[in-house]
Order: C-alpha cells, then sequence, then structure tokens
C-alpha cells in the first residue's frame, strides 16, 4: 500500500507566518503537524512508501526537511505548480501523481495541514475491513461550522447522501481529508475528470464514487483540527498542550508570567512579559510585552508592546517608546 501526504497548499490566510513556510511545518509541542502524519504512517508496516505531494515553491523546503528527518518512508513528490492561482485541485494533483509515480496498489490520502486524534493505522484496517473506496468522517458539533465542510449522510457506516458546504447542513458530520482507494479505483480519477468534473474538493469525487458504487466512512471521536487560520492552528496547539505550556530546551523566560497553552521554542528569550496561549517560534526576543492569542515569528524583537489576535513576521523589529 502507498501513501499520500498532501502538502501542496499556500495558506495565504496565515501569512506572514506562512509566506515562506509550509504550514505543516508549524509546531505542535516538540513535533511539527506532518510529524504527526509520518509517525503514524511510518509505524504501519502495510505502508511501504510516502508521498509528499507538494509544489514546485515549496520543494526545497520539504526536500530538506525530509532528508534530515529521521523517517525512512516519505518520498518527495512535485506538482508541476508554483502559484495559487496555477493550482488545478486536489483531485487533479492526485491523479497526476498517481500517473507520474506509477501508482497500482491500494493508497490511502491525507492532508499534512490534519491534526487528527485516532491512529491512521485504525483507518487503514477500516478500509481493508470493508474493501470500497473510505473516508473519515468527525461530527464538529455545530451547524454553522459545518457550513464550511463537505458534510456526509450515513446508514451504518455506508455513506448514502453528501453535501458539499451548503447553506443548511442536513447534519455536522464532516468529512475531513482522510481517504482510501483500492487499486482497482485508481484508474477512476482519469474517468472522472474526463467528465469534466470538479476538479479542486475531494468531497466531489468521493460523491461521484458513492453515486457509481459503495463508499464507507470511518467516523471517530476525539480531535480533529483543519488548520487553515491562525484561530484553528492555535486550537490545535491548545488542544496538543492540554492546558500546559511548553518551554523548550534552549529558551529562557525570566521574571514573567505565562499562562495557558504558552508554546515557546528553543533560543527564545522572555522576560518581563506576560504570555497567553501564544506560539512564541525559535530565536525571538521579547521583552516588557503582553501577548495574548498571537504567532511571533522566528528572528523576532518585539519590546514594550500590547499584542492580542498578532502575526508578527520572522526578523521584525518592534519597539513602541514610551
Amino acid at each position: 500500500m502507498k501513501a499520500v501526504v498532501l502538502a501542496g497548499g499556500y495558506a495565504t490566510r496565515m501569512w506572514p507566518i506562512t509566506k515562506d513556510r509550509p504550514k505543516m511545518f508549524l509546531p505542535v509541542g516538540d513535533i511539527t503537524i506532518i510529524d504527526t502524519i509520518f509517525e503514524d504512517l511510518e509505524a504501519d508496516d502495510r505502508i511501504s512508501e510516502v508521498f509528499v505531494s507538494t509544489n514546485e515553491y515549496f520543494a526545497d523546503d520539504f526536500r530538506d526537511y525530509i532528508a534530515e528527518s529521521d523517517f525512512e518512508k516519505p518520498t518527495l513528490s512535485v506538482e508541476e505548480t508554483a502559484e495559487e492561482d496555477e493550482k488545478f485541485g486536489v483531485v487533479g494533483a492526485l491523479a497526476q501523481l498517481i500517473d507520474r509515480e506509477g501508482v497500482e496498489e491500494d493508497m490511502v490520502v491525507v492532508a499534512g495541514d490534519n491534526l487528527i486524534s485516532f491512529d491512521m493505522a485504525e483507518f487503514v484496517d477500516f478500509f481493508q475491513e470493508k474493501d470500497t473506496p473510505a473516508l473519515a468522517a468527525y461530527d464538529v458539533g455545530s451547524k454553522e461550522r459545518a457550513k464550511s465542510y463537505g458534510l456526509v449522510e450515513l446508514d451504518g457506516s455506508r455513506v448514502v447522501n453528501f453535501q458539499e458546504k451548503p447553506e443548511d447542513p442536513n447534519s455536522t458530520l464532516v468529512s475531513i481529508a482522510c481517504y482510501a482507494f483500492r487499486a482497482e479505483d485508481l484508474p477512476k480519477f482519469d474517468d472522472y475528470l474526463a467528465e469534466d468534473k470538479n476538479p479542486d474538493e475531494p468531497g466531489w469525487f468521493m460523491q461521484w464514487l458513492q453515486q457509481n458504487g459503495e463508499v464507507n466512512a470511518f467516523t471517530f471521536d476525539g480531535a480533529w483540527y483543519d488548520i487553515g487560520t491562525p484561530e484553528s492552528y492555535l486550537d490545535a496547539v491548545e488542544w496538543a498542550l492540554d492546558g500546559e505550556n511548553h518551554v523548550a530546551d534552549g529558551a529562557t523566560v525570566e521574571n514573567s508570567d505565562l499562562g495557558e497553552n504558552v508554546l515557546v521554542l528553543s533560543g527564545s528569550e522572555i522576560t518581563d512579559s506576560s504570555l497567553d496561549r501564544s506560539v512564541v517560534f525559535r530565536n525571538a526576543t521579547i521583552s516588557n510585552c503582553d501577548i495574548r492569542n498571537s504567532i511571533i515569528d522566528e528572528e523576532t524583537h518585539l519590546d514594550n508592546l500590547d499584542l492580542s489576535d498578532a502575526l508578527i513576521g520572522s526578523h521584525s523589529r518592534i519597539v513602541h517608546d514610551e
């Protein structure tokens, strides 16, 4: 079995933090978002190779990251696009990858910006038991929130209906970006695209598969975070830290008050400050500041500031003189 980690987005809603950094590299505790997925896939002996599907713009970042990691399965697979407006959709990217890499066996697909509480091996178990295309589904508990996602209706585990980002949701059970396909399903990507169907949202492809066969849904409790905004990233960090703070080795915090869910990475220095529900990247210097619900990028110097809901780009220097 092959695995694909989707890592081709540009995350423009999180600029400047993700302007020159794939959002999959954002830290959640001691590891990054994509590491949580790599760990699961690395541990499953049924998966022989993990293709990391990214764009040309971030290809070198992923190439270096994979080379420096301890993971043995990831292999870079580069989409033929370099700008957001050149992207041809997730379904198109998967069809291209299947052809480019010559994939001819079962394939599991997961978005690299997903933080999920279940082990990917559980999903693979479910997929092999059902022997149909499969997706993972999560109850977001709010119809307002459900409007932003593709919804599924089930009969047992069998999917009987889809709604793609509806104005009036029938349920709150959403399809997350985690899928599995049998080897015999892979040619259907080209069949679907040949019918001039929507190449972007995978939910449309899963709906087409369901209309022409059977699709099953793996439902789970626990947690799921689709990290695409600063708020969702801070929510994911909060879940990972579980109300605690994490100050990495090599970071210093002096005469400062850390509230809850504060992540400080190595090399950073915080003095005479107050922080709550915030992330401070490597080698930042913060003094005499009050910071809440904010993300402070690396090599940044902040002095005498009161910040809330802020995104401070790397190598920034902001000093407020009284």
